[in-house]
């Protein structure tokens, strides 16, 4: 191709690059399109300067390169930096603004979760109403003291199962959360049915007398793995009240109203969600780790995750 044949083809597309450079609020494009844009403009620089085409074009499409690098790194910067300080401060500070809902989901979650593990601790044959025959098996296995590492997982498979346990992780809190939509009675029954499937599992196996087995694996990511799915329900709970309770307006504006603050706290519980995974994935099946250390590490997740939402971000509040 000439390189005037070339220019014809592309300039429309450089122009509406470099307004864009120049006045991003007035761009001609999406700016989620930028980072394709600024590919084709590397991939155009390469190949004028491959068929050596005039110096003055290889020069302006290396600036507007230049210029589309330092636009595109610098807004995955501020990016960034909005990640981080929605996790510093915004974060906390969403979930104590919701702190009705979030009671709410702690107690439809945490209620059956502890009330079987202590029911189980007296009759422990009640599992057989809440898990199958396999299930159980499955659990035996898993937590066998015998066992190299907890859960029957072999050290190579690590990453395997931090994929794994993200999948599952995700599945669990997304259901929780679009179960709202159903006028809140998902997330009610999710909260509900996880927290009775994990105190039957928690209960039965305390009885059993695989209590150190199971606890030291589950300690380490309990505090994530467990408030994440409260979050979860809580975002879901708001969803519901909007479609239930929706005001003065439509139900439809109540639940875009709504929706807001809700996906802002499941931003933040996958996040949990992400870092429990890899806590399960590497730290909670050794055990050459000793149960009290263990023990020792979960309690200071509590401990700091609690101090982490009472206390993050309320002097960047009253500032």
């Amino acid at each position: 191709m000439r390189q005037h044949q070339f220019e014809e083809s592309h300039a429309r597309e450089w122009m509406e690059f470099e307004q864009f450079l120049d006045q991003p609020k007035k761009s001609q494009f999406p700016p989620a399109e930028m980072p394709q844009r600024y590919r084709r403009i590397c991939q155009h620089l390469a190949l004028a300067a491959d068929r050596q085409y005039s110096p003055e074009l290889v020069d302006r499409l290396n600036r507007l390169a230049l210029r589309g690098h330092h636009a595109l790194y610098r807004n995955r910067r501020r990016q960034s930096q909005r990640v981080f300080e929605f996790l510093l401060a915004g974060f906390p500070a969403l979930v104590r603004a919701e702190w009705r809902l979030v009671l709410a989901a702690a107690l439809l979650f945490f209620g059956p979760l502890l009330a079987l593990i202590a029911v189980l601790q007296s009759y422990p044959e009640f599992v057989h109403y809440l898990l199958e025959p396999g299930q159980i098996a499955s659990f035996h296995q898993m937590y066998d003291p015998a066992n190299r590492r907890l859960g029957s997982r072999e050290a190579d498979s690590s990453l395997m199962m931090f994929g794994f346990y993200i999948w599952n992780n995700i599945r669990i809190g997304f259901q929780t959360f679009a179960g709202g939509l159903a006028a809140g009675v998902g997330s009610i029954w999710f909260l509900g049915a996880n927290g009775v499937v994990i105190g039957a599992v928690a209960g039965y196996l305390t009885q059993v007398g695989y209590t150190q087995t199971f606890w030291s694996f589950v300690a380490g990511h309990s505090s994530l793995e467990l408030l994440a799915i409260v979050f979860s329900g809580a975002a879901g709970l708001r969803l519901g009240m909007a479609l239930i309770a929706p005001g003065n307006v439509s139900r439809r504006a109540a639940l875009v109203a709504a929706a807001r603050p809700a996906v802002r706290l499941m931003y933040g519980a996958a996040m949990m969600f992400l870092a429990a995974a890899f806590v399960e994935a590497f730290w909670s099946p050794i055990t050459e780790v000793p149960f009290q250390t263990k023990i020792a590490v979960g309690a200071a997740g509590w401990a700091l995750l609690l101090l982490y939402f009472v206390f993050a971000g309320r002097a960047r509040a009253t500032n």
